[in-house]
């Protein structure tokens, strides 16, 4: 009997876990969503290793997912222990497949949608939250279709502040000023300089340059420019860093004069060129034409230039950040999961 598309699939959830509270039943009832907040709040039960937690979920009654929504290294080290395990893995967290390209090979070598036996593993909120990016690539490479370049801005952060430093018109403030501006809004990490050191694009080039075929090392095996002055880079906190900051603004100043001469704006963005097997991430001056000028907000655009798209690149552009679209994103994921195991 073929099973029936629009019967319900029921979930349930049977751990939920924090750095330092986890909640879960040994006999694996459900938790209840109406008050799963106070439950782990309450909750007095000792945090699992992630070795004692993928026992523990393996053992379980039926099919299970682990939703993985943190950014941690250890988490994502642990994936192919989960996935052979067959606990399918859905998660925004970079770290897995930006981290060594060995780790990328273990994940892949133990999922069914990789060359495994195990889990499944979708990570599409990896890249541009809930953009659908990877799955795009992903398709690309998998019809046949031969990816020349990839370029973008890749940072909701970056967007936001290029597009108020130098707007298409003229105008913006100094770099101080708009990276203030971007803090105060909430668009920056607590320390912007966890942004403006290029690591979080470098990240996201790293997963897409691995998809279209690219042994990429590391996030730090290719060019990356950091925005960070050499001589702040060692400032104690993010306050200091934003107090001393505009000691150092006549370099931006600068560029942008350059720029604006030349009828130009600039952006920070990354690229990856497959046939020089070129990654690299900084600041580049865009024609006021151009769509990578014509940003708003703090929207990402991803242009795919392949054989099947000729000159005119296929572009996906949007937000890129923020809870909900990253939250669609995971569901999205989930879904296929679900797709997949029944």
């Amino acid at each position: 009997m073929s099973h029936d598309p629009t019967a319900p699939i029921y979930l349930s959830l049977i751990l939920l876990a924090r750095s330092s509270k986890a909640l879960y039943h040994e006999d694996y009832r459900s938790i209840q969503l109406s008050s799963w907040e106070s439950e782990l709040q309450q909750s007095t039960q000792p945090v699992l290793s992630l070795q004692q937690t993928a026992d523990y979920l393996a053992k379980a009654h039926s099919h299970v997912i682990l939703v993985d929504n943190t950014s941690n290294q250890e988490v994502a080290d642990a994936y192919p222990l989960f996935l052979k395990k067959n606990i399918s893995v859905v998660t925004p967290n970079k770290k897995g497949f930006s981290g060594s390209y060995k780790l990328w090979n273990e994940i892949f070598t133990s999922a069914s949608n990789g060359t495994g036996l195990g889990g499944f593993v979708f990570h599409e909120s990896t890249v541009g939250a809930g953009l659908p990016v990877i799955s795009t690539l992903k398709e690309l490479v998998e019809t046949g279709d031969e990816v020349h370049k990839i370029e973008g801005v890749f940072s909701g952060t970056m967007s936001f502040l290029f597009n108020s430093f130098m707007p298409v018109g003229g105008g913006g403030g100094t770099f101080s000023a708009e990276v203030k501006k971007a803090k105060e809004l909430g668009y920056t990490e607590p320390d912007p300089r966890d942004d403006l050191n290029g690591l979080d694009v470098a990240r996201k080039l790293t997963i897409l340059a691995r998809l279209a075929g690219l042994p990429i090392e590391s996030p730090t095996s290719f060019p990356v420019q950091s925005l960070i002055p050499k001589e702040l880079e060692s400032a104690k906190s993010g306050d200091e860093f934003l107090e001393k900051l505009p000691q150092f603004d006549s370099q931006m100043e600068t560029l942008k004069k350059e720029a604006a001469a030349e009828g130009k704006v600039v952006r920070f963005v990354g690229s990856i060129d497959v046939g020089k097997k070129d990654v690299k991430v900084g600041l580049e001056k865009f024609d006021t034409s151009h769509p990578i000028a014509a940003l708003k907000g703090s929207d990402n655009i991803i242009s795919f230039y392949t054989k099947r798209y000729g000159s005119n690149p296929l572009i996906i552009q949007g937000a890129g950040a923020g809870g909900d679209v990253t939250a669609m994103g995971v569901t999205g994921d989930l879904i296929k999961v679900l797709r997949l195991l029944h």
